[in-house]
């Protein structure tokens, strides 16, 4: 973007919650079934039919709140959102409008604390198909009706980078509490964002609220719907961000619609002019009385907050002395964060308490862990596309497998032979060391023997060491190394090519 603009970024995020009913009914909830399973007259919008309030759902909906720092409405209620779509099977949606379950609260993305309006209970619509090579549109009512929570940030979010963690920490959240799946490629997150371009100094935030400077005028926000993964989330806002400047500087106003984001092409596309709250003649819900939130039920539900992920990632660097980046990638699932702690747990079995400090032992152990998790086991379940939760490898075995390599009973290259071979059998590691012959070679007087045997078939790489080409040691490392098939100690190793090679 040319200095001259700046871009004002809010967040639509809405999440399918994880009830056992539907929002206003006692269909199963649940989209994955057989196409129009799930559904009743009250669902389906037939008339005389009266909805009732799941109170799982606002549970949920107070609980995501309260660990986002909101303020919570004592008194809520629903409102009719009016419009007309062939998937609303009402011809309205049941929502919340000026009084929201939970307003004015904050997440925090490094440091920066992201201000969010509301977030409010709603019901969700159907799925509208449009076979490929038909005329036709079809309709699965399964997920009408199904709990749906809409979480809206302030206009404060600076740039598309911020804006996709912004998401990501989101979902980590709401999968952290058992809220939702939130998997945005099977549709139970969908975010949406509004996207304006301004020149610099031209405005100023205001209680809420984007206001021109004296003299100055702003231009229109665009909403961009349905961005269904993180990576569209960044790319839609940054394409939008670059069309609008454009436009801008052409001489072109900006129009206030709502466009969609077309994948094969990357880009955005114009779908119809933004509707205002007026457009939806909101009134309150006749069928459904006002909520009535009691204090009681809510220090019950605020017990239900576990440790959240910016928690875990500051614990992660303080106890375990991770890098936060590293920590930031196992924390992101919680399945994962917690068997790595049931690791480090094992693991504290074999600190040496007459070695160095326990603490330095234990963030060693904690580190080596961590590293194993994610540049050897994480490649096997991202081929697989499986879970933690889902291996045959326990959290004492992986233990008992770094503890080998701390002890130096094998080496690195060893280590990930038998790892893989846990991952598709499991197995005990020692077991499976003591079968293969696998142990660390480190007896000095063999690895001697091997090395002078290949110094004396490389004569010119032993002869371009001693002259000052360093480099020529990684090749005598290898060449042991594949002579004892991965088996000798590499510090060892080394050690004896240098003095050999004086």
């Amino acid at each position: 973007m040319k200095n001259k603009y700046e871009a004002i970024i809010g967040l639509e995020i809405h999440a399918e919650l994880k009830t056992n009913s539907k929002m206003f009914c006692a269909c199963k909830n649940s989209a994955q079934d057989s196409p129009n399973q799930n559904t009743c007259p009250i669902c389906l919008g037939h008339p005389g039919t009266l909805p009732v309030v799941n109170k799982e759902a606002v549970k949920l909906t107070l609980l995501t709140g309260l660990a986002l720092n909101c303020k919570i409405n004592l008194q809520s209620k629903f409102d009719r959102k009016n419009y007309f779509y062939p998937d609303l099977p009402k011809g309205y949606q049941i929502s919340q409008y000026d009084l929201p379950l939970c307003y004015s609260g904050y997440l925090d993305i490094d440091g920066d604390k992201i201000e969010i309006t509301r977030i409010h209970l709603e019901e969700d619509t159907g799925k509208l198909m449009h076979p490929e090579g038909s005329s036709e549109s079809i309709i699965d009512f399964n997920r009408a009706g199904a709990p749906l929570m809409e979480m809206v940030s302030e206009p404060v979010i600076k740039n598309s980078q911020e804006a996709k963690k912004f998401c990501q920490r989101y979902q980590q959240i709401l999968r952290y509490l058992d809220i939702s799946s939130a998997d945005m490629e099977k549709g139970e997150m969908r975010c949406e964002a509004n996207i304006s371009v301004q020149k610099k100094g031209a405005w100023i935030y205001e209680e809420g609220i984007i206001k021109a400077k004296k003299g100055e005028k702003l231009n229109n926000k665009v909403e961009v719907k349905n961005l269904n993964s993180f990576k569209t989330v960044e790319k839609a806002i940054d394409y939008e961000i670059k069309r609008q400047t454009e436009a801008l500087e052409n001489g072109e106003e900006i129009k206030p619609e709502t466009r969609g984001w077309n994948e094969k092409k990357s880009e955005t596309v114009a779908q119809r002019m933004k509707e205002t709250s007026a457009d939806y003649r909101y009134f309150p819900e006749p069928d459904i009385p006002p909520l009535e939130i009691s204090g009681k039920w809510l220090e019950e539900i605020k017990t239900e907050i576990c440790e959240l992920p910016e928690q875990k990632i500051k614990r992660f660097k303080k106890e375990y002395g991770l890098e936060e980046e590293l920590s930031e990638v196992i924390v992101s699932d919680k399945d994962t964060a917690n068997w790595l702690e049931q690791v480090i747990s094992e693991l504290r079995a074999w600190i040496d308490v007459e070695g160095d400090s326990w603490e330095r032992q234990n963030r060693k152990l904690s580190k080596l862990a961590a590293n194993t998790l994610t540049s050897g086991l994480f490649q096997f379940l991202k081929a697989d596309k499986k879970n933690i939760t889902e291996i045959k490898i326990t959290a004492e075995n992986l233990a008992e497998l770094i503890s080998l390599l701390y002890r130096e009973k094998i080496n690195k290259i060893t280590a990930n032979k038998i790892l893989e071979i846990m991952y598709k059998e499991g197995g005990d590691p020692s077991d499976i060391m003591e079968k293969n012959n696998w142990q660390q070679e480190d007896n000095t007087d063999k690895l001697t023997e091997v090395i002078k045997e290949i110094i004396k078939n490389h004569p010119q790489q032993a002869e371009e060491y001693k002259q000052g080409k360093d480099t020529l040691l990684k090749f005598f490392i290898g060449q042991v190394m594949a002579k004892t098939k991965g088996k000798a100690n590499p510090t060892k190793v080394q050690e004896i090519v240098k003095n050999q090679l004086k």
